[in-house]
């Protein structure tokens, strides 16, 4: 057990470091935050700042000296770099390196004994041809790495888009995906402890545009919840498979033929921060007490129902309205310029 007082050093300062941070400091620990960028978000609420490339090792190397456990907060991190801090790092590599590489979670997932979409992988424009014959139409290719909030996609809905779609994504390593027929989107959210311990929280609906999530809703009700039953079964299985420490997300479709992964994301989640205010124990906090080996939080709900959603862009600029709103929760996330796409604040609203 790490107890508080220790410093806990977080991969990554965006708004999940930031509310990692805030958590962390609840408790009692201290945060060293390493951020190539002049003034990350998570900078104003951590103890310390380390300013170097995430690939340069010799400054990873005395940053894992300086801290007691450390983390990370989003997956497009070099993996070969954080293995200078060895055991400290949790979650470890392993989660890191299959969860940056469609393909290998393709792979790995079904080795779990979950679905996913037909997929195929895709290194040339001549395999989308194959990849049309075999899956049909339309496919949507995404590249294999570095793609998030519907980066990284194209859709090819006729033999004729082939090209113009492989040009989109940049002619690179990728796979095709079938279409999928779904009525609904949701995420488990699942803190496990090296121990094998773990905690689930209600799984949100959730409801995208553009690529990017818009809205989290729990609880979920209706034929669904059997989906959500099958897909926490899978989502545990993937998170022991991994020997995974912290919060691990898995996003699911359901679909006629039950719960398909989209994908893993090893940490913390958009999906899960109506957690912060709709349950006992955020998401954000379990994390912090699974990586230093502290008790798992409750995780029930505060309110009867729970809906969270993103402020994009310059819909941040709302904020005089919103926190007037007694009934919402608001948190901004001090990144500065509202840029089209860019993840500024979200909003909760939890009734009880």
């Amino acid at each position: 057990m790490i107890e508080p007082g220790a410093t806990i050093g977080i991969v990554g300062g965006g708004q999940l470091g930031r509310m990692l941070s805030i958590a962390a400091a609840q408790l009692g620990y201290k945060c060293h935050v390493f951020d190539p960028h002049e003034h990350p978000c998570a900078a104003d609420v951590a103890a310390r700042v380390t300013r170097a490339a995430y690939d340069d090792v010799e400054t990873l190397r005395r940053f894992g000296g300086e801290v007691d456990v450390a983390t990370y907060e989003f997956e497009n991190l070099p993996v070969e770099p954080l293995k200078t801090m060895g055991d400290k790092l949790q979650p470890g590599t392993r989660s890191l390196a299959i969860a940056q590489d469609r393909a290998v979670e393709k792979q790995f997932i079904e080795q779990c004994g979950a679905s996913v979409a037909q997929w195929l992988s895709v290194d040339s424009e001549d395999d989308i041809g194959r990849a049309i014959d075999e899956l049909g139409l339309p496919i949507v290719l995404k590249t294999r790495r570095y793609g998030y909030d519907g980066k990284g996609q194209a859709w090819v809905r006729s033999a004729g888009d082939a090209a113009a779609a492989w040009d989109r994504i940049g002619r690179e390593s990728s796979i095709a995906e079938a279409a999928i027929d779904f009525s609904a989107e949701f995420s488990v959210i699942v803190a496990r402890w090296a121990d094998g311990r773990h905690a689930l929280w209600d799984s949100p609906r959730n409801e995208h545009g553009d690529g990017i999530l818009r809205r989290s809703t729990v609880p979920i009700a209706g034929a669904m919840a059997v989906q959500v039953a099958t897909a926490r079964e899978a989502a545990l299985r993937i998170a022991d498979a991994l020997g995974h420490v912290g919060v691990l997300t898995v996003e699911f479709f359901a679909s006629a033929n039950g719960p398909l992964v989209n994908e893993i994301a090893p940490r913390v989640h958009n999906s899960g921060h109506w957690t912060i205010e709709g349950a006992v124990t955020s998401q954000f906090e379990q994390h912090i007490r699974a990586i230093c080996g502290l008790p798992p939080g409750s995780t029930e709900l505060t309110g009867s129902e729970v809906t969270m959603e993103n402020l994009i862009g310059d819909e941040v600029e709302r904020w005089p309205q919103l926190v007037a709103d007694p009934a919402l929760q608001v948190h901004i996330y001090g990144k500065g310029e509202a840029r089209p796409g860019r993840k500024m604040g979200h909003v909760t609203r939890v009734i009880r």
